[in-house]
């Protein structure tokens, strides 16, 4: 078993399902959405992406993107809930919350396209 790969994969996954329970509720409703969780899913995200530099084939640049755009999607979100309540005298309404979840729904896409890569990618290894 090679430990490399059992980290590579545990990182995907995990950003994938922190993603998805980020991602499941009610999209305009704040109280439904945690932003600890937000949080783990960057950080994981982030974590995954470091991960994927340095492979250089036809599928590691497809991983490489999808995990950015995963990082870019789930950046974006965070920056318009600190602005939400932060900068904003809106505060988390409905449609603040929408607009973060709908960022952590594409984010959450990009994830399963990493993960079926990563799939097809041991599908095709032989022993």
């Amino acid at each position: 078993m090679n430990l490399e790969k059992v980290v590579f994969g545990f990182f995907i996954i995990l950003a994938m399902t922190l993603n998805f329970g980020f991602f499941t509720g009610d999209p305009i409703d704040p109280e439904q959405h945690n932003v600890y969780e937000m949080f783990a899913a960057i950080v994981v995200n982030l974590i995954a992406t470091v991960l994927k530099f340095g492979d250089r084939t036809h599928v590691g640049a497809l991983h490489l993107a999808t995990s950015l755009v995963a990082d870019l999607q789930l950046i974006a979100g965070a920056v318009v809930w600190g602005w939400a309540m932060h900068a904003s005298t809106v505060g988390p309404s409905a449609e603040v919350t929408a607009s973060v979840v709908s960022l952590a729904g594409g984010a959450f896409l990009a994830n399963i396209v990493s993960v079926i890569l990563l799939i097809i990618e041991t599908a095709q290894l032989r022993r």
